[in-house]
């Protein structure tokens, strides 16, 4: 069980943390919805934003200067607030529809949690997806060895990432306290943001996730070279949006979680510097 200077909970982020790697998921929702409009955009800019809650991406993406001058160009008009209501509530069927196809867990994943729950921590989530999104992976996740003692959804704080909310709403329901006790796993820039300003430890998830953005087919196609550079790349914006510690992916953690026990126990803290998305 933990000690008294030991971590209590683990908060995991779902898509390209423990399911999706790659975090594929989002992308053709996105690129199907916007072409729905007549707009061309790419996964990569459509990667940009993740970790938000699906509404304010859809307002990142619209307010992304190439994008709303080609929403301009074609309807005469600047996207506001009604214009990001309307490609919402397209996006959101198309993404309903392609989840559950992308919840195969990350490699290690199932045996990172078991291992961790093996040690007395209790393990907790945080999601840019809705409620109704979850619906569709919850079950499929479960099936394969994964399950989660709180989960919050976007939409279920008034605020979202990088805000800390819906990590201390984690926080009470599994009687976490103080917020360094906790370990925020994700693989986005607010993601990892969400856990400084909670005050938690933030662990950073490169290869699996959502900066890297490849497949594990891509990845083994790849020569050592770029996929050391790809990794470096990844692991540098993550630390940069302000990890503790960075990993490939979520097999690697219960390594970390020893040493952020050693750094707890020898008396050191997260500093606790706002993190905000720029």
């Amino acid at each position: 069980m933990a000690g008294h200077f030991s971590i209590e909970a683990v908060i995991f982020d779902w898509a390209g943390t423990l399911v999706d790697f790659g975090s594929f998921a989002p992308m053709a929702a996105f690129v199907e919805t916007f072409a729905g409009f007549g707009l061309s955009i790419d996964i990569e800019e459509a990667r940009r934003p993740m970790g938000l809650a699906k509404r304010p991406h859809v307002a990142a993406l619209l307010n992304q200067p190439r994008i709303a001058a080609a929403w301009a160009e074609m309807y005469g008009h600047a996207p506001g607030d009604v214009v990001i209501d309307r490609v919402y509530e397209a996006f959101v069927p198309r993404n309903i529809a392609v989840a559950a196809r992308h919840a195969v867990l990350i490699p290690g994943a199932a045996e990172c949690v078991a291992e961790l729950r093996r040690r007395g921590l209790r393990i907790g989530s945080t999601t840019g997806y809705t409620r109704e999104i979850m619906e569709e992976i919850l079950p499929v996740a479960r099936n394969q060895g994964v399950e989660v003692d709180c989960l919050v959804c976007a939409g279920e704080t008034q605020t979202g990432r990088p805000g800390p909310l819906m990590l201390w709403r984690n926080m009470i329901a599994l009687n976490v306290w103080p917020a360094w006790r906790a370990v925020k796993v994700d693989d986005t820039i607010v993601g990892v943001a969400e856990g400084r300003n909670a005050g938690a430890w933030s662990v950073g998830v490169a290869v699996s996730g959502n900066v890297f953005g490849c497949t594990e087919e891509q990845i083994a196609a790849m020569s050592p070279d770029e996929f050391a550079a790809r990794r470096e790349r990844a692991r540098a914006v993550l630390l940069e949006a302000g990890a503790h510690e960075v990993i490939d992916g979520v097999a690697d953690l219960p390594a970390v979680v020893e040493r952020l026990d050693a750094r707890l126990a020898a008396g050191e803290r997260p500093d606790t510097e706002l993190r905000t998305f720029p």
